[in-house]
């Protein structure tokens, strides 16, 4: 992957890398040179995150899981691309 995530202790979300497509998580595709907090999952106790190829996952402690990025072929779940 061109990008990178990572969660804390404290269950807080940060990425990094190539912002394109959106998989950073931050409404925006700018790249990131280093680790900025996810704001959308503030208040959520993240305990697994994931990188994949244009997109991200994390699921949360109460078993929410949450994907952005590039949702071509289904990759997201949203059943909508």
């Amino acid at each position: 992957a061109s990008h990178s995530v990572a969660v804390t202790a404290d269950g807080a979300v940060w990425s990094w890398g190539n912002g394109g497509q959106s998989r950073l998580g931050h409404g925006d595709e700018q790249n990131q040179l280093l680790p900025k907090k996810i704001e959308a999952l503030a208040g959520r106790r993240v305990i697994a995150v994931s990188a994949g190829w244009q997109h991200s996952l994390a699921i949360t402690a109460d078993g929410a899981i949450w994907s952005w990025g590039n949702g071509g072929n289904g990759r997201l779940g949203h059943r909508d691309e």
